[in-house]
């Protein structure tokens, strides 16, 4: 995005990229149809430790822009819900869009291009590469973060950074399956498979969507949405029953079920093996007329506040983001240059700017990438 935007307004612009081919991770998005970007698009859906940062270029490159693009190559695309935009064939026609796009602008891409060495002197930057040495006067750093290594992804980005003086926050895994462990693995365990709507709850966010149990922990939409406010320690609650008053409930199949066992009325409103796992474990199995007001508040309480014990992530080998990097308070937020290094930009998941699930973290990619090709 920012290669085609600097070559549209006369710049003489090369994209050097040490993987074997480009878009890798547009590629492999969102089950290889690509989550290209989200029309609810706000700041409010970016986490960073400066969250006004990304108002400017969010405002200037919308989500309406890149559909505008999209529809320009007549690409099919169909929102799959939540304001989620994917291709209707092939996250291909994204990257073969862009790659046209810079093509008509005279950008060169260069792949199987690794950076052996960055030089900044009195005219510019010197870049030696596995292709040779490049000179040039602005240099845009759109490395990514340390997400997906098995994809290429390294800390090459945040390395430069350093070295020209930039600080790096600290990076963490986000967009991440949790992984539970001891006693609570042990009982979820064998559950591996079962999917059900929740709303994760922790400091303060809370997101409904599906969650996944799998043989490790916990993974699905709602789980790797909180994730990225989660951190070992910190209470995280699940409502297993969204949108419900688990104590009126109950109350309700007291009244008009009494004689029903309460894994029987829960195994219509979720999963029968969790249902079950629910009352060996944890309720009190028993007919629901049986349940006096403290057994009522208390199962109630379970079921829209379970408290979920994770003990870690799966890690950068299966996060979908970077939380972290380098630290934009040095950073311009309307042209992405370095406050430090005149010339220098960094733009996408590099920076300290991390997008929620469903097309955030794209949409971020092409207005940094959009805000850079206009200064550079």
């Amino acid at each position: 995005m920012c290669a085609l935007t600097a070559g549209q307004r006369g710049r003489l612009v090369q994209v050097i990229d040490h993987a074997n081919k480009p878009g890798k991770k547009i590629l492999m998005s969102g089950g290889g149809r690509c989550n290209f970007t989200n029309t609810g698009t706000t700041p409010a859906n970016f986490l960073s430790a400066n969250p006004h940062f990304c108002k400017s270029a969010l405002a200037r490159y919308t989500p309406g822009d890149f559909i505008d693009m999209v529809e320009r190559h007549g690409i099919a695309y169909h929102e799959k819900e939540l304001g989620q935009l994917f291709c209707d064939i092939s996250s291909k026609q994204i990257v073969k869009m862009l790659l046209d796009e810079c093509t008509n602008a005279g950008v060169q891409v260069r792949t199987d291009c690794g950076v052996q060495d960055i030089e900044r002197g009195a005219d510019g930057f010197r870049v030696q590469t596995a292709h040779g040495l490049f000179h040039c006067a602005s240099l845009v750093i759109a490395t990514g973060g340390l997400s997906i290594p098995s994809m290429g992804a390294s800390g090459f980005g945040y390395e430069v950074a350093r070295r020209f003086g930039h600080e790096v926050l600290p990076t963490r895994a986000g967009l991440v399956p949790l992984t539970l462990s001891g006693k609570h693995q042990e009982r979820f365990a064998d559950l591996s498979g079962v999917a059900l709507p929740v709303e994760a709850r922790c400091n303060g966010q809370s997101f409904r969507n599906f969650m996944l149990l799998t043989h490790r922990g916990v993974s699905g939409p709602a789980i790797l949405q909180i994730s990225s406010y989660w951190q070992p320690g910190d209470d995280l609650r699940l409502d297993l029953l969204p949108g419900q008053d688990a104590s009126e409930w109950l109350r309700t199949m007291k009244r008009e079920r009494g004689a029903s066992e309460l894994r029987t009325v829960l195994s219509e409103v979720m999963p029968r093996r969790l249902a079950l796992r629910l009352c060996e474990q944890w309720l009190d199995d028993r007919p629901v007329r049986q349940l006096d007001e403290r057994a009522l508040k208390t199962t109630a309480d379970l079921l829209n506040n379970f408290p979920l014990v994770a003990s870690g992530s799966e890690g950068y080998r299966t996060a979908e983001v970077t939380l972290g990097g380098v630290d934009t308070r040095k950073v311009s937020s309307s042209t992405m240059e370095s406050q430090v290094v005149p010339g220098l930009h960094f733009i996408g998941e590099v920076l300290d700017v991390t997008g929620w699930l469903g097309g955030y973290n794209f949409q971020w990619a092409w207005a940094s990438g959009h805000a850079a090709g206009l200064a550079v």
